[in-house]
């Protein structure tokens, strides 16, 4: 038996002895009865990570557990299927004009809200205003609103809202189908959240734990259960025990060693092949990483399969420094394969004159399943370049706290996206979450041509052309696309991931206790 595979059997002992001992999970006591006498049946999720500044905003989640969150209370214009297209969900279509200036919205009938309102234009259009505010822009719609022209903006009728853009934008129906993008009521309270989704607000202890009950009159699929409870873990070890004592039905972010051997605890594994990356992100703008030949240094540095064998004990593809491989006009396996090449690294570490290169690398067990494990076999890597890297694990309160994009280097999560929307997020100067702080001008210039050009094909040149920038120079190590691993218990019906999706895409209302269909 291998040294990884010894670890790994003595950390399943440890977690299913836990478990199998009855040992409670902190915060979770409450959840293992309903939480009121009116639940006659109980769903309760394990998220990974989060803290004290968790949201039940809709246009502004940004942990693991936020996006659990917001997911059963709100839900967008369109949606995306398992295998990453676009389809109507509260829309019936999105429609753009030829030169794609406006949009044309038309709202599903029927649909209503958790107070049993029906959905309206009005709610349409004062979803987007919130969204596109210039001053507190969604971060997923932040591109858009510097272009939005809501003045001249229209409600034609009660159930269709024309968008008014001052220039094309031609993927805005992909945009309108992010998570973050959820349609609220015209008079929506924050502290009274009501949205469309699954499931209506129950309670919400930020850091720990919330409820939400079954809505009864959902337009799409109704949940089995009545009651969901989402509940915060910022351990592996306490996730896992949970799921395995029976006091969790769900959890997110299985640790991938697990997988084989969890079926004799009582649970199964649930692998799902996605396009999540959990990159290494270098600062472009602050040294050393300001020196385009040590970011190359690192990409050579890793070695990207020793990574996945380990980290993710096998569950990943490899990467190759370029996102959204669902992409159609994905180029990421037409370049190059980047591969460890230490002796190249090691000659442009001198070139650059970091010969002795020492570096912090921040990261966090709240960035995913798998994401500790990396950074400590790069740091490892390291070594054989001469470089010294010192791990700084902090708690996923912290990292995604005040300092959270501004770490010099560092890691983060992202999830399935199509190219351009994820550039929107990620690659321009005003980007939400740039992270790298990457701000270059032909490749500003060509993503913008892309945003306006209508014709599918010359905008593919234009994306394609984009890509080759980001492989040679962006602030990204993507060693890895991430095949999400997630557990649930056998008290629930077999879940397929092809139909429907991981338990990280958070339909829990498509859950089934054992027994039913």
């Amino acid at each position: 038996m291998s040294r990884e595979s010894e670890l790994g059997r003595r950390s399943f002992m440890r977690f299913g002895a836990l478990a199998l001992a009855g040992v409670a999970m902190p915060g979770l006591a409450a959840c293992t009865a309903p939480s009121s006498d009116a639940v006659t049946s109980q769903l309760v999720h394990g998220a990974t990570g989060g803290g004290l500044k968790d949201s039940l905003d809709p246009h502004f989640p940004v942990t693991i557990p936020d996006i659990a969150r917001v997911r059963q209370l709100y839900e967008s214009l369109y949606r995306f299927t398992p295998d990453y297209r676009i389809e109507p969900a509260l829309a019936e279509e999105i429609t753009p004009n030829a030169d794609a200036t406006q949009w044309t919205i038309r709202l599903r009938p029927g649909v209503t809200f958790h107070d049993g309102r029906p959905v309206t234009s009005r709610d349409v259009e004062a979803s987007l205003a919130r969204m596109l505010n210039p001053e507190n822009p969604s971060p997923f719609m932040s591109d858009i609103a510097p272009i939005a022209d809501l003045q001249s903006s229209r409600v034609l009728d009660a159930r269709t809202y024309r968008v008014h853009l001052t220039e094309p934008y031609v993927i805005l129906d992909r945009m309108l189908a992010g998570y973050s993008t959820g349609m609220v009521p015209a008079d929506f309270d924050p502290e009274n959240p009501i949205g469309t989704g699954p499931f209506s607000y129950g309670q919400f202890v930020p850091g720990q734990r919330s409820s939400f009950r079954r809505y009864a009159d959902y337009w799409d699929v109704p949940a089995s259960f009545d009651e969901l409870v989402i509940a915060n873990f910022t351990d592996d070890a306490a996730k896992v025990n949970a799921l395995l004592a029976g006091q969790v039905q769900s959890i997110d972010n299985l640790p991938a060693y697990l997988v084989d051997a969890i079926g004799a605890q009582g649970a199964r594994a649930l692998v799902s092949e996605t396009g999540g990356w959990v990159p290494f992100t270098m600062r472009v703008d602050a040294a050393p990483f300001s020196d385009v030949r040590v970011r190359q240094a690192i990409r050579l540095i890793a070695d990207r399969q020793q990574m996945i064998d380990q980290a993710y004990s096998g569950y990943g593809r490899l990467g190759n420094d370029l996102y959204a491989p669902f992409d159609p006009d994905y180029i990421g396996n037409e370049l190059p394969q980047r591969h460890q090449d230490i002796d190249q690294a090691r000659a442009l570490l001198r070139q650059a004159g970091h010969a002795d290169l020492q570096v912090e690398l921040v990261t966090s067990a709240g960035v995913g399943a798998g994401a500790v494990e990396a950074a400590s076999l790069f740091a490892q890597q390291a070594r054989r370049a001469g470089v010294s890297v010192r791990l700084n694990q902090v708690d996923s309160s912290v990292f995604y706290g005040d300092q959270y994009l501004s770490w010099v280097f560092a890691q983060d999560f992202w999830n399935t996206r199509l190219y351009l929307p994820q550039v929107a997020q990620s690659s321009l100067k005003g980007s939400p979450y740039n992270e790298t702080h990457f701000d270059h001008p032909r490749f500003t210039e060509l993503i913008r041509s892309a945003f306006r050009e209508t014709d599918e094909e010359r905008r593919r040149r234009l994306v394609q052309d984009a890509q080759r920038i980001e492989y040679e120079e962006g602030g990204f190590l993507i060693w890895a696309f991430q095949n999400q691993v997630d557990a649930y218990s056998t008290s629930l019906a077999e879940v397929q991931p092809a139909v429907e999706q991981p338990v990280s895409s958070y339909r829990f209302n498509l859950f089934r206790p054992a027994g039913t269909s």
